[in-house]
């Protein structure tokens, strides 16, 4: 077994081997995995954080040992960045730009130097929305998880990796997590919210907020009305998604 660390601001995960094909997700800097294939120009990853597996570019990771990655592995607190760019100095000199939510701990592994705002531990509830506000008119991007375009899925899940807290990649993924509120009454700011689609399977997820309001990624990082029918949209006076269940994670 291999073990590797994004190097690199912002990497594409593909479902197969080719640079054509479909990201379904991202890595961030810092970000650790194991290989599970290694071939010629492509390896197949299991990420850490969230076991999600996928093809990588061999020349858009560093590779390291098995003790350095159980080291990261094993960290209880593990340091994001919380600004929505910072920068990383290699020791070439030369200025690296990462996103929000980038794991800078592992800076040090690569020779790296970082100066900016973090965040480390778990955060309080509260500060769910702060963080979800960074996000706002971010490009909707499947298989993202930057300000730059992100996915449903990647929004939630990145705003609970800055904050402490752990949501596994996908929306159907992230409903089996936590616990279901009967009512929209019974929620509170940084719960989550899923929908589902005309064949009934989760495909939609966002983030409660006060007054009936949900953010979500959808077309944008945007602000949407959310009642026990779904997501109604103000923009076109039309219900975009259908609910299926609340989810209190924290």
């Amino acid at each position: 077994m291999q073990y590797g660390i994004c190097h690199l601001s912002l990497v594409p995960v593909r479902s197969i081997a080719d640079d054509t094909g479909e990201m379904i997700t991202q890595l961030l800097y810092g970000e650790h995995f194991k290989v599970l294939e290694r071939r010629k120009i492509w390896s197949r990853i299991r990420i850490a954080f969230d076991q999600y597996e996928g093809w990588v570019n061999n020349q858009q990771f560093a590779l390291i040992s098995e003790d350095l990655y159980l080291k990261i592995d094993t960290n209880v607190e593990p340091m994001v960045s919380s600004d929505l760019i910072s920068f990383i100095e290699t020791e070439q000199n030369v200025l690296l730009p990462i996103v929000l939510g980038s794991s800078i701990l592992q800076s040090s592994v690569l020779n790296h130097y970082f100066e900016g705002s973090f965040t480390s531990g778990r955060q309080e509830k509260r500060e769910l929305i702060e963080t979800a506000l960074l996000y706002l008119n971010a490009p909707y991007l499947w298989g993202g998880k930057s300000v730059f375009g992100i996915d449903s899925s990647g929004f939630t899940q990145m705003v609970y990796k800055i904050n402490g807290h752990q949501l596994l990649r996908d929306a159907k993924q992230q409903s089996t997590q936590g616990e279901a509120l009967s009512f929209i009454e019974e929620s509170e700011p940084g719960d989550l919210a899923f929908f589902d689609n005309n064949e009934g399977v989760i495909d939609h997820v966002g983030i409660i907020m006060d007054n009936n309001y949900i953010i979500h990624s959808y077309g944008k990082v945007r602000l949407d009305r959310l009642d026990h029918s779904g997501i109604f949209s103000t923009e076109t006076n039309t219900y975009t998604h259908s609910l299926r269940v609340i989810k209190k994670i924290i």
